[in-house]
Order: structure tokens, then C-alpha cells, then sequence
């Protein structure tokens, strides 16, 4: 995995959106269309924000939800509400471009087959994303794969449901479709995760996040989380 170390939360999300462009004109470059899937939290609403002002073949993208609480559309809660505040208000995406997580349904274990699908269909058979964007907790979670839930043992499914975690269920990206990703990107800030960003680093697999494959990955650090160690 290589790891790159910035002054502050903005000068990563600064540096973080200028790596998910080059992917983006690259894999057009390439395969005609970028397919990624983010996360949430502080720092990658930020990100997304620059992001949609930087030099991005916005036609050609797909953005897909690597998590999702259950919670009602609209709610600050959801990943989707920032989503559409950040990126979608701010850069050339239409609607049809955001792929949203079906947490409304009635029936959410036929909603995570029916995303996977979706994924699928844009993706192929088993789907490829061209970049995936992952968060670490302070329990060393990372998605919606927690500690202790029973998805982390998920091996075919491409998407899966976990919780109650901190108040709600959750639909999640799970580690089969997260390896396959072509790669991997980790923003990471705050002193607080710097505990678990040596885990990660050292693929500590007693955590959810050191189970996540690193040949394709980079990660981009604060000095607060990467503290003494890194």
C-alpha cells in the first residue's frame, strides 16, 4: 500500500480529489467511463467538493455508494444527502448518474440483491469498479463492515446488510467486490484514528479494514492520524 502523509484534513481532501480525477480521465482514457463507489464522513464531503470543481469527464461517470444507513431520504444521516449537497449540486452529474443504496425498501435483503445488480449491470459479471473510497473508523471498521457482523464473512454476495451499528442498520459494499476494485483509496484524518491507521497499515486482519486487499491501494493520511508511527 502506499501511503502518502499531508499537513491537514484539507490538504487531504485537496490531494484525494486530485487522485480520483487522474483515475477518472484515466479509465476514460482507457474503457470509455470512470466507475467508482465513496464512502462518507467529514473529510470526503470535502473532497467530493473539490472534486467537482477539478478537470473530470463528468459524462462518462458513475458513482455508486459503498455504504448506507437505513434511514428515511433525506435524513442528515444518510450518506446520499451529503452525496447530493457535495457532488451532485456542485459538478455536471445528472441524477442518473448517482446510484443510491434502495435503503427505503420494505425489503432490504432483496434491496442489497437487487444493488448488486445494479452494480452488475454497469460493472459486468463480477463487477469491477475502477476506484473505491474507504473510511477508518476508531473500532477499526471500515464501510459498514463492523466488527463482530456477520457480513465480514460474506464471500459472494457483492452486497450485504449489517447493524444495528450506532443507531442504525446498514447496507454495505462487502470485501469480495471491494478486492476486485481496480483501486483502492483510504482518507484518513484525525488523531483519533491514529491507533487504527498503524493497524491498517500492518494488514491487521483482526480489524475490518486490515482485511481489505493493499497492492492496489493508497492511502492518504493527516499528521494527526498518521502521529508517530507512519
Amino acid at each position: 500500500m502506499e501511503i502518502r502523509i499531508l499537513d491537514d484534513e484539507r490538504a487531504v481532501a485537496a490531494a484525494a480529489a486530485d487522485l480520483i480525477a487522474a483515475a477518472a480521465r484515466e479509465a476514460v482514457q482507457l474503457r470509455g467511463r470512470f466507475l467508482c463507489a465513496v464512502s462518507g464522513g467529514r473529510t470526503p464531503w470535502t473532497m467530493l467538493a473539490e472534486l467537482a470543481g477539478r478537470s473530470v469527464p463528468w459524462t462518462a461517470v458513475q458513482v455508486f455508494q459503498v455504504d448506507e444507513r437505513v434511514a428515511p431520504a433525506g435524513d442528515p444521516d444518510r450518506n446520499l444527502t451529503h452525496l447530493r449537497a457535495t457532488l451532485l449540486a456542485q459538478a455536471p452529474l445528472g441524477p442518473g448518474q448517482i446510484h443510491a443504496m434502495p435503503v427505503e425498501a420494505p425489503d432490504l435483503q432483496l434491496a442489497a440483491r437487487q444493488y448488486a445488480g445494479e452494480l452488475a449491470a454497469s460493472a459486468g459479471t463480477p463487477p469491477v469498479l475502477d476506484l473505491v473510497h474507504l473510511g477508518l473508523g476508531g473500532d477499526g471498521h471500515t464501510a459498514s463492515l463492523v466488527p463482530g457482523s456477520p457480513v465480514l464473512e460474506e464471500t459472494s454476495a457483492d452486497v450485504g446488510l449489517a447493524g444495528p451499528y450506532q443507531g442504525h442498520c446498514r447496507m454495505t459494499l462487502t470485501f469480495p467486490v471491494i478486492d476486485r476494485a481496480r483501486r483502492v483509496l483510504w482518507v484518513v484524518t484525525g488523531a483519533e484514528k491514529a491507533a487504527m491507521l498503524r493497524r491498517l497499515r500492518d494488514a491487521d486482519r483482526s480489524i475490518p479494514a486490515g482485511r481489505v486487499r493493499q497492492d492496489r491501494a493508497v492511502l492518504l493520511a493527516d499528521r494527526a492520524a498518521a502521529g508517530a508511527a507512519i
